[in-house]
């Protein structure tokens, strides 16, 4: 699961140095302003993500989610081999912060392995809506670790989402279910793994990123399978090799999208992943999202469009030239 490019909006304001000496490692590529490609991207890697995890909850059914996840890793590390040769043209294992970038690995695992537990439990659109909120964790995190200043006005859309996350949960009552934390332990894990992402930015090119965060799924999650095999059937194979290419598919789609249009400008279409999780959800397995749902659902999306709206404007602030932030940004 991909939480909504409302959770960057936060992390691509300000560009970090770059050191002056030549380096092995790949340059970024350059940004081009096409924010109609950004979004027919975005939207596609919506559908992408959303069968990634319709497919995920169908497996969870028959396998432990530990297993789910190793397979989904091994397609992307597969899928990723070619930049883990040395010789290959696409050869990106240099990098200028490899105990970072397995940290973010780790944490982008967390993430996917959280986020499959709990389909296990809970029906996919209330899953992916909590899931969603990362966006609020990315605002407070962005404090500690980016030295970033945030305005009463953004702590009162995080506060908002909030609000949402807990009409969907309802503790307290007869409704609430223990994995209902899972997408949220699996947001914050998502916010840690911007956050990272935020910190290299500049430094590291995105095929690295990308091979460094396969290379360490598979590394942890083959060390973890053998506690908890099941032996799949050849259909619960074809499916994790679904899961796999969608998933790959769907996070580099994004990538591109980012190339083309600013987070705050895809944030708003990227949460149409909600709705093909919700068709999705109750063309297979019957469910429809109760009134709970939509509502705290509606709620999480309003706090997240309107935290990429600040951020719109907080980012004209800082290209104006004498560069003043609102004190309320």
């Amino acid at each position: 699961m991909t939480p909504p490019p409302a959770a960057a909006a936060r992390l691509d304001s300000a560009s970090l140095p770059l050191p002056e000496k030549k380096s092995a490692t790949r340059p970024a590529p350059a940004r081009a302003d096409r924010p109609f490609r950004g979004i027919a991207l975005i939207l596609a890697s919506t559908v992408f993500l959303g069968a990634s995890d319709v497919t995920a909850k169908y497996l969870s059914a028959t396998l432990p989610s530990i297993e789910i996840a190793w397979i989904r890793f091994l397609v992307f590390a597969l899928i990723m081999s070619p930049a883990m040769l040395p010789g290959s043209p696409l050869f990106a294992l240099h990098s200028r912060r490899p105990g970072f970038q397995m940290v973010r690995g780790v944490a982008l695992l967390a993430s996917s392995l959280f986020f499959i537990s709990g389909l296990r439990f809970l029906p996919i659109a209330e899953a992916s809506a909590t899931g969603f909120v990362s966006p609020l964790f990315v605002t407070a995190l962005s404090i500690a670790f980016l030295g970033e200043s945030v305005g009463i006005r953004r702590w009162i859309a995080t506060a908002v989402g909030l609000i949402g996350v807990l009409i969907i949960l309802r503790p307290g009552t007869g409704a609430f279910h223990a994995a209902a934390f899972f997408p949220i332990i699996s947001a914050l894990a998502w916010a840690c793994t911007l956050i990272m992402t935020r910190m290299m930015s500049g430094r590291e090119h995105a095929l690295t990123t990308m091979t460094y965060s396969s290379i360490v799924g598979v590394c942890v999650l083959c060390a973890l399978v053998p506690l908890v095999w099941v032996t799949p059937s050849w259909h619960d194979i074809l499916f994790g090799i679904l899961i796999g290419v969608a998933s790959t598919l769907g996070q580099w789609i994004v990538v591109l999208a980012f190339r083309y249009a600013d987070a705050s400008v895809l944030a708003p279409f990227s949460y149409t992943q909600l709705l093909w999780v919700s068709i999705l959800g109750f063309v297979i397995f019957g469910e429809v999202p109760d009134i709970w749902t939509v509502t705290g659902a509606a709620f999480i999306v309003g706090s997240g469009l309107y935290t990429a709206h600040r951020e719109r404007i907080r980012r004209s602030q800082l290209l104006a030239p004498d560069g003043e932030l609102s004190p309320n940004a």
